[in-house]
Parts: C-alpha cells; sequence; structure tokens
C-alpha cells in the first residue's frame, strides 16, 4: 500500500502532465473547489497540493486568480559543458592537496553559528535516530554482554547477512563470509588502496573528485591521473582508456558510479560494462566507492559495477554514513580477488568494528521501515535539490550553471567570468555562511571557478537568506572583477607562444605539461 500522502499523489500527477505539455507555462490549474469535486478531496488537501507545487517551482499563486503553471527557473539555465577525452591528461602530485584542505576544514571550524552548506549530508531530522535508538535499546536487552565482548574482525554476522540480502537489488550475489565492515566508507577506500598499491603507484581518479579521496591518496604517498568526468555520465571510458595507452603504471582506477561527488553524474550500465571490461583487460583493479545509489530518484537503485565484474577484478566499497545515520560511521566492502589481504591490513590497522552499531542498523534495515525512510528521504533531497537550484538561479549572476543531479544531497555550480571560489568562501565564510570551494576537488586550477553547495538542509528562511547572500556576494565579485579589467592598461601584444606538443595537457588544463611531467614522480 503506498503510504505517500495523498497531496503528494496528486500533486505527482500534475507534475507529470507538465513533464509530458499537457500543462504548459502559464497554464491555470483546476480551482480549488474544482479539484475538490475532481478527486473527491478536502479543502485542506487541496491547497496542500497546490503549496507543495508552489515551493518547489512548478506553479505560482496569482492574486485573486488561482495558480499557474511556471518554468523553473534552473530550467532557463545553460547546461555544463562535456570534459573533452581526446589527450591524455595530465599526472597531478597531489603534493600540498593535505594542507589545502585542511585550511579550509580549520576555518571552517573556527566559524560558530553557522549555517554550513559545504557538508554531503542531511539534516539531522531526515535520519531514523529514534527508531535505530529503540533498535540498540533492544539489542542490549537482549545481549546485555555486547559492549564486553569483541565483535568478529569481518563483522556482526547478522548485519553482514542483511548487506547480502541487500546486495541482491544491485546485481551481485555475495555470501555474508564475502562482505568486511569497515569505519565508513573511507576506511574502505584505504584498505582497498593499501591491497593493490605500493608508494609512488598512480592512480586514475575523476576530475573533479571528492577532496576526502585526495587526501587518502596523499597520505598513502600515491600518485593521482585525473580523467575527464562528464557531468551526466561519470568518468570518461575513452579518456581512460587514452591514459592506460600512454602510461604504463596505472596500478588502480577509483571511481564514483552513481551520483559522483561533486558532480552527481550517474554512470550508464553500459558504461560499466566497458569500464570493467577494459580495467579487467588490463589487469588494472577497479574500486567503486557506492556510497549515494540508495538516494538516485527511482524505486530500486542502479546496478552495482562489481555486478558487471566477471573475475573479481572489482573492489566494491558502501557506506550507511549518507543514508541512514551519519553518527555510525557504519561501512563495508566486498574485495574479490583481494579479500583475504584486506582483511589481514583491515586486522593490521584498526581490527574489528564495535558490534552494537551493527546490531541496531541490521535490525532496522531488514524490517519496511527502512524502505519507507529512503523513500521519504529520497523524497525530501528532491524537494530540497530543487528549490535550491531555483534560487540559485534566482539570486546568482547571468552566466551562472547548476548541474541538477537524479538524486543526492548537493549542486555543483560554476561560476560566471571564472569567478574565483575560494573568494567566495572566504567573503561568504565572514558573514558565517560555508560554501566547498572547487579548489579543493583537484589539484589542477580548472575547477577554482565551482562551488559544490549542500542541499540537505530544509529549505527554510535561513537557507533562503544564505543563497540570496552568495548570490549578491558573487553578483559584486563579479562586478568588481569587470570594473578592475576595465581600469587596466593596456599593454603590447605578447609574442605567440610556441604550440605544446599533441601528447601533452589535459581536457580543460591550465597549462601544458612539461616533458618531466609526461611520467609522474613520486609524490613527496
Amino acid at each position: 500500500m503506498d503510504s505517500t500522502p495523498l497531496y503528494r499523489q496528486l500533486a505527482a500527477h500534475y507534475l507529470d502532465a507538465i513533464r509530458a505539455g499537457s500543462l504548459k507555462p502559464g497554464d491555470k490549474l483546476p480551482s480549488l473547489r474544482h479539484l475538490m469535486r475532481q478527486h473527491g478531496i478536502s479543502l485542506s488537501t487541496a491547497l496542500q497540493l497546490c503549496r507543495s507545487m508552489e515551493s518547489e517551482g512548478w506553479v505560482e499563486a496569482r492574486e485573486r486568480s488561482g495558480y499557474f503553471v511556471r518554468r523553473p527557473r534552473r530550467l532557463s539555465m545553460a547546461p555544463m559543458d562535456e570534459p573533452a577525452a581526446d589527450r591524455a591528461p595530465d599526472p597531478a602530485q597531489y603534493v600540498g592537496i593535505h594542507a589545502k584542505v585542511s585550511d579550509f576544514v580549520a576555518r571552517r571550524r573556527q566559524v560558530s553559528d553557522k549555517l554550513d552548506l559545504s557538508i554531503a549530508r542531511g539534516a539531522p531530522e531526515l535520519y531514523p535516530a529514534e527508531a535505530l535508538r529503540n533498535a540498540m535499546t533492544r539489542a542490549l536487552r537482549q545481549r546485555p554482554e555486547m559492549l564486553a565482548v569483541a565483535a568478529p574482525l569481518k563483522g556482526r554476522l547478522q548485519f553482514r547477512e542483511v548487506l547480502a540480502q541487500r546486495s541482491l537489488r544491485v546485481g551481485m550475489t555475495l555470501s555474508p563470509e564475502d562482505i568486511l565492515v569497515t569505519n565508513g566508507c573511507i576506511e574502505a577506500l584505504n584498505l582497498a588502496l593499501r591491497a593493490v598499491a605500493q608508494p609512488g603507484d598512480t592512480v586514475a581518479v575523476e576530475s573533479p573528485t571528492f577532496y576526502g579521496l585526495l587526501q587518502v591518496l596523499e597520505s598513502l604517498g600515491l600518485q593521482a591521473l585525473e580523467i575527464p568526468t562528464s557531468p551526466q555520465t561519470g568518468l570518461s571510458i575513452e579518456a581512460l582508456d587514452l591514459a592506460i595507452r600512454t602510461y604504463d603504471n596505472i596500478k588502480a582506477v577509483v571511481v564514483v558510479p552513481h551520483l559522483q561527488n561533486p558532480l552527481g553524474s550517474v554512470m550508464p550500465d553500459t558504461h560499466k560494462v566497458r569500464l570493467a571490461q577494459l580495467c579487467e583487460q588490463h589487469a588494472i583493479p577497479l574500486i567503486e566507492d557506492d556510497t549515494y545509489s540508495e538516494l538516485i530518484d527511482a524505486p530500486m537503485p542502479p546496478r552495482a559495477l562489481k555486478s558487471f565484474d566477471a573475475s573479481g577484478n572489482v573492489i566494491h566499497c558502501a557506506s550507511l554514513h549518507k543514508i541512514l545515520a551519519p553518527g555510525l560511521r557504519l561501512g563495508w566492502m566486498t574485495a574479490g580477488r583481494w579479500q583475504a589481504r584486506v582483511e589481514m591490513l583491515k586486522f593490521a590497522q584498526t581490527r574489528n568494528n564495535e558490534a552494537l552499531s551493527q546490531a541496531a542498523a541490521g535490525e532496522f534495515m531488514a524490517t519496511g521501515g527502512y524502505e519507507r525512510h529512503l523513500r521519504h528521504l529520497r523524497q525530501c533531497l528532491k524537494t530540497q535539490r530543487e528549490q535550491t537550484a531555483d534560487a540559485i538561479a534566482g539570486f546568482f549572476p547571468p552566466g551562472t550553471r547548476i548541474n541538477l543531479p537524479p538524486g543526492g544531497l548537493q549542486l555543483w555550480v560554476e561560476l560566471p567570468e571564472r569567478l574565483s571560489s575560494w573568494r567566495v568562501f572566504e567573503t561568504a565564510l565572514a558573514e558565517r555562511i560555508v560554501v566547498a570551494p572547487g579548489t579543493l576537488f583537484s589539484n589542477s586550477s580548472r575547477f577554482d571557478h565551482y562551488l559544490r553547495i549542500n542541499c540537505g538542509w530544509p529549505y527554510g528562511e535561513a537557507v533562503d537568506g544564505a543563497l540570496r547572500r552568495l548570490g549578491a556576494i558573487a553578483t559584486d565579485l563579479c562586478r568588481a572583477g569587470a570594473a578592475s579589467a576595465a581600469r587596466a592598461p593596456v599593454s603590447a601584444p605578447a609574442s605567440p607562444a610556441r604550440p605544446a606538443p599533441a601528447w601533452t595537457g589535459s581536457a580543460g588544463a591550465d597549462k601544458a605539461a612539461s616533458p618531466a611531467s609526461a611520467h609522474p614522480s613520486p609524490a613527496a
């Protein structure tokens, strides 16, 4: 039985009509009285229907006239460019990325009473805290010795059984013995990289990519090769193929196939097949970070990249941090032919995870309440993403572009006129508003004019005010830059630069690679 409120079901019906073109911008919705008669609903439900569509930007109320279909402002924005993939990417050392990220984190922490739009998780009220607390209480009542007894190295069996059962939904066939519980996905990625690579090795990553992964690479002494990544379909298979043929020392590939962080792209199944086959053909381990797939706006999550693995070459890493409980730090992995090595590395590094959180999560995930929670979470995030995107379209300067993903917690925003995102970050931080500047998501400067903005907070007066102020800051900085350029003296034309060799550079790179950088040197 559908538990979605009636007004939401009816709103979805009219939204389908808008998307199909049956109702066009400027058309009037049926009156409240007509809605009541047609659907047999109360005045309160009819008002909720119209107001929910208004809050999401699909209709507008006109005084004494009713509700009219409008074109959301976000839909009038130009789409982001696709990356070029016809030149071998430059290797990046990621030396100093930790210092850059540390500076960002430290400055963010120094500001109290801030509105933090830089994180990638939902508001506390979006997660089932009460249900998990009750599950923990029951677990301790049934097994009071749980806090005094170490859990198995792989994790609590009942929890791994639930994970194995749910893996069938994404095309994987796992036994509980194939699963290792970890301290979030970050530990899983650490273990995977340590299992397949040594300090000085090169790892191919998406560009842009999550700055936490860049910190992991630097901490392990690994070099990175940035692979152009589409805002729509994810990592470019063509660019990776070219990189593999250009560099002979790529030891692993790390991808986020579903709701990639920060782009929000979703890799089609056909691309997953090609990626898995390409890496298997060249004996390059493929590490899948599947943190976000349950947040995609669909009744079922897409197939895991691991489901296309024919030889144990894919290491699948996942987490409940974003979808169930940020406070639990529960992750897990299945490592294919590296399973035994990963388990020994886990033993050497952190030993076993505590059992209580696994008991609570496992119990809740085995009930229908978990699916209801996921549906509610996806619906809330969808509404908040669309509201945030509409606000950015309305408040930010002309030329701003957004990639609106089909799910997830964040938006990737391109600022006009190559405006420095770090300047926006610093200016906004002084007013207790925090955003994630694009400079964190790559060691190159090609994403310095981007922002990652969180959509996990319910859209209200505080979020609206913060986005309005961010838009004003970006507009003022653009104007100041234009005025400065207008005052600058005209200089004599520079002598033409010699063209870079065809083998250097990467899509969108700011400078060509020197011959010395064609083959990466060990990271400092």
